[in-house]
Formats: structure tokens, sequence, C-alpha cells
């Protein structure tokens, strides 16, 4: 059985379609699937059309979080009830297209464990958007020292295994495209343009992409805890240099004190401004350790509908974080 995994919010312009489009293209997959849309708090009709699906096709699941917890919450959500063999987790825009599944179960039927879409290019998206996204795979790549895929999103098969080697990771500030590289396994790629969405707008803001990249660099790299080491000794020796500058224009006579004193207080405020980040990357860290030690859930169900295919005859009850049941 493959379970499609798929974080909605806000999606009612577009949700009919893409369930038509993956049925449709589900016909040629020859494996019997599971549809589990997951209701990110939208504020439109979106959970109401949930659950006219799955009254109208049983093999839809859907459940309704309490609020926008965020996509990476809605994903995991999707992760914890899906019950497939293989899991595949895109965006119900239609901009990862269910074209390319097939493709993507063909590696997985040859050994691979994890097949990821990697974007050969993005119709449609802002040169803005496109640079700082090439710009992060980058860094990332770099403060990892490692072949950290370019490019990709969440949009990916996983095995079951693999899935429930998810499961386990609790972090609350969750980024599944790094962790899901980080676990390991067998993995592999497939290219494809990235198309436009078919209908609606996007919901990732450039502040909500922002905090998803903060979020990715702080999970995945050693760097930033190590910033502060590496600033402070910068400005030190910026301010050593400023002084054997300003000490030996001074004793050669070739510079007033105003301008001396003009260099120092530069690199005063050079040095002001490198603390201020280093206390910075501090706190955010401090931030994660403090939402860590609560252990609030990191996503809550307020509704749920429809029952997993291997479990017809049964009640089906999901486990949340922290171990707590949410019937359905």
């Amino acid at each position: 059985m493959i379970s499609l995994v798929l974080p909605c919010y806000n999606e009612s312009a577009v949700l009919e379609l893409t369930y038509n489009t993956l049925v449709n293209a589900s016909k040629n997959w020859g494996d019997t699937i599971e549809i589990i849309l997951v209701d990110d708090g939208s504020h439109d009709d979106t959970w109401e059309l949930i659950e006219g699906l799955a009254r109208r096709d049983r093999r839809v699941r859907g459940c309704k979080l309490s609020r926008n917890f965020g996509h990476q919450a809605a994903v995991g959500a999707g992760l914890e009830m899906a019950d497939g063999d293989a899991v595949i987790v895109l965006d119900a825009d239609l901009q990862d297209p269910p074209g390319l599944i097939g493709e993507m179960l063909q590696k997985w039927r040859q050994g691979y464990e994890v097949v990821y879409a990697q974007r050969r290019k993005r119709v449609g998206d802002p040169a803005f958007k496109r640079v700082m996204t090439k710009l992060f795979y980058r860094l990332l790549e770099r403060a990892n020292n490692s072949a950290f895929p370019r490019d990709v999103g969440d949009f990916a098969l996983l095995d079951a295994k693999v899935v429930q080697t998810l499961r386990g990771f609790k972090e609350h500030a969750v980024f599944w495209r790094g962790l899901r590289w980080w676990s390991g396994f067998k993995q592999t790629n497939v290219l494809f343009d990235r198309p436009e969405r078919a209908r609606g707008e996007t919901k990732y803001t450039l502040r909500k992409l922002a905090q998803l990249g903060i979020d990715g660099l702080l999970a995945l790299s050693p760097l930033p805890p190590r910033l502060p080491l590496y600033v402070g000794a910068a400005t030190l020796a910026l301010a050593a240099g400023c002084t054997l500058v300003c000490g030996g224009a001074k004793l050669l006579g070739q510079a007033s004190i105003d301008w001396a004193t003009l260099l120092l207080s530069l690199a005063l405020l050079y040095v002001a401004g490198a603390q201020l980040c280093c206390l910075g990357v501090l706190g955010e860290y401090l931030n994660r350790i403090y939402a860590e030690v609560r252990n609030r859930p990191r996503w809550i169900v307020s509704q749920a509908v429809g029952e997993a295919l291997s479990a017809r005859q049964t009640p089906q009850v999901w486990t949340g974080p922290g171990g707590q049941s949410l019937a359905g």
C-alpha cells in the first residue's frame, strides 16, 4: 500500500483538482493507495472539502489541526497517520507533480529507501527567491561539510522503516528534509521542473521561508554554536589591527588625534555588533532548548475522518507526540 501525505492550508481552490489528479495517476501504479489530507488550521472550507472526499472515497483520510502549527508540523501529523509500505509526502498545490510518483515507485522497487524529488528549475518563482534558495542549500552543504542534496523540498518517497525512524525524532523545530537526509538509508533522486501552482496563492511567505532556513541550519549544522568563537576572534583581530595602525600613524606623525579616535570608535562598534550577533545565536539555542524542556505537543488534532485500510473493523486510534491517543 502507498500512503500519500498532503499538508493543506487554505487549499479549497485546488483540493478537488489535486484529489482527481492523484486518483487518475494512481491507476498506473498498480498499488492500493490511501490519501491522507492534513488541514493545518485553514480559514476557508478546506476541512469541509476533506470531509466530503472522505465520505465519497474510503481511501481518503483526514485530520484537522486545532490551529495553524506550520507546514512541517502538518507533515509530521501525516507521517504519524500513514500505514503504507511506502509514504509519499507532497504539497496540495500540484507543484509537486503526481506524475513523478511512478518514477519514484520504480526506484523504490529497485531497493532505494528514500527517493527525493530534485528541482532542475522553478517555474514562476521570483528571482530573489531562487537566488536565496540556492544560497541556503550551498550554505547548508558547507556548514555540514557534506553533500547535502541541493534544491530539494519535502516531496519524497519514504520506505516504511524510514517513516518509523522519523517518527522517533521528537524535536519541536523540525526540518523534515534535513532529518530525512541525516537519517541515512539508501537514497537517490529523481529530477523534475517544478511548475507553477495550479490554483490559489503560495502560503510560504518570505518570513516563513527565513524561519525554515534558520531551523534547518540550527538543527543540522555544528557551525552556529561555534560562530561566536569565530566572530569574537575576528573582531579581536580587527580591534588589534586598528590599534596598531592608529598607534603607528600617531608615532610617525601621519595622523591627527581625531582620525585615530574615529578608527578606534569604529572598532568598538564592530566589537559591540559582533557581541550582539553572538548573543542572538545563543538566544536562538536557548529558545529551542526551552521549547524542548516544556515538551508541549508539536501539533494537536481536533478532528479526524476516515480510518486506516489496515484497521477497517476496529476503531482507529492514532498516537500523537508525547504518546497521547487521538481517537478518530
